[in-house]
């Protein structure tokens, strides 16, 4: 009897999860031990056990497997960096982070895609598409960074804010400009900011009731008869948080990001845990962040197709050059430079330049954009890659050295 092919394809995906979580552990203990963050170990350690070298895990980029990965990581991943965000300080930065998230994405888009079109050679809108594409952080790289560095509050949060917000603009940028590259749309700011607020106001609204929902069942004084399933019930607002605000064509990482706020803040709403439960669902959630984190990273590391970076390597690490050394630092002088409320300073202003590194969201673009055969798409993936490895393994584990040159790491 010939075994069935569902039941073929279980077991290899059972081997794959198996492998992937022993090799993380290892990798996460090795960081641990280096002092890094261990996103740049994971993405290390993924391109050693992918099919084009070791061969140990081959999981496709374009799977459902991989897709569910992706998808249910990073919400969760956000989740629990809006958790470690305190509303006090978002008050006081909420200024650079609506501007460096919105008109950032813009400039970031525009310098990176002119340095594209004069490095490259390409058509001037197949680069300001890459441009699009590179605009927004990834807060599934970020939030652990900053998780695991401690830097001051007020940067830290308004880091991991603005890669949370700029998610939702940095794709709207990209399918605006693709209409425009194939023909069917063009470009209209007022349609743009239209989508965004749409988006981003939508997202807000259900992560906010979520959130609430979520910490009356699991923090109220009388009614909290879930507060012994309280990892179950985050675990289950994550996912329904997403989908919903997916379904009406929002953010769903602006709403599962929400979310973490409402949750991390609940004292500020009157709803307190007890000590014990809290801590149980910290480590839960912690826990369930690393796995998360793991699973994308090697997974990403392993999906690094090496012919394509070759076919455009010199000119990518140019254009990845200027978006790492120009675009970024420009951005942040023009939005967070003007914010007199907060008040930067020049310390905290090179520290935010330096810290943008690009992940999942921009790989997740670049696939789509293969996916629909958009103009440049080959290339457009083959620099996202290089941005990918360059700023995760050249900006993530210097982020602890720069913060403490800069006297930015708190005690």
């Amino acid at each position: 009897m010939e075994p069935s092919p569902a039941i073929e394809a279980a077991k290899h995906i059972v081997q794959v999860f198996g492998t992937v979580l022993a090799i993380g552990m290892f990798s996460s203990l090795f960081a641990k031990k280096l002092k890094i963050p261990d996103v740049a170990v994971f993405l290390i350690v993924g391109m050693l056990v992918g099919p084009e070298m070791l061969g140990l895990v081959h999981i496709k980029a374009n799977s459902a497997v991989n897709q569910f990965i992706l998808i249910f990581g990073s919400s969760y991943i956000l989740f629990d960096g809006g958790a470690s965000l305190r509303l006090k300080v978002l008050k006081e930065v909420w200024i650079t982070i609506l501007v460096i998230s919105t008109v950032g994405v813009l400039i970031t888009a525009a310098i990176t895609g002119l340095a594209a079109y004069y490095i490259l050679g390409v058509p001037l809108i197949v680069a300001f598409l890459l441009g699009a594409s590179l605009a927004s952080t990834d807060p599934a790289t970020l939030v652990p960074i900053f998780k695991q560095v401690p830097i001051k509050d007020r940067v830290a949060q308004t880091v991991m804010s603005e890669s949370a917000f700029n998610d939702a603009m940095g794709a709207i940028v990209t399918f605006t400009v693709l209409a425009v590259a194939m023909g069917t749309g063009e470009f209209s700011l007022a349609t743009a900011a239209g989508d965004l607020l749409k988006q981003a106001g939508i997202g807000i609204v259900i992560g906010g009731i979520a959130g609430y929902a979520a910490a009356f069942v699991i923090g109220h004084e009388k009614y909290d008869f879930l507060l012994e399933y309280s990892p179950l019930v985050t675990l289950m607002a994550v996912v329904g948080a997403y989908m919903t605000a997916d379904y009406m064509q929002a953010s769903g990482f602006m709403a599962v990001f929400v979310f973490g706020i409402i949750i991390g803040n609940k004292d500020f709403f009157g709803f307190s845990m007890e000590d014990a439960e809290q801590k149980r669902l910290e480590e839960y959630v912690t826990t369930t962040a690393l796995i998360m984190r793991l699973f994308i990273f090697i997974l990403l590391g392993a999906q690094v197709d090496f012919a394509l970076m070759n076919k455009y390597l010199v000119g990518g690490i140019a254009v990845i050059v200027v978006l790492m050394l120009v675009a970024r630092p420009i951005t942040v002088l023009i939005c967070a430079g003007p914010d007199r409320r907060t008040k930067w300073s020049w310390k905290e202003l090179v520290f935010m330049s330096w810290t943008r590194e690009t992940g999942v969201i921009p790989a997740a673009l670049a696939g789509l954009l293969v996916g629909m055969n958009a103009p440049g798409a080959e290339m457009i993936a083959s620099v996202t890659f290089i941005a990918v490895l360059m700023t995760i393994l050249i900006q993530a584990p210097t982020t602890a050295w720069l913060a403490r040159k800069l006297g930015l790491l708190l005690d």
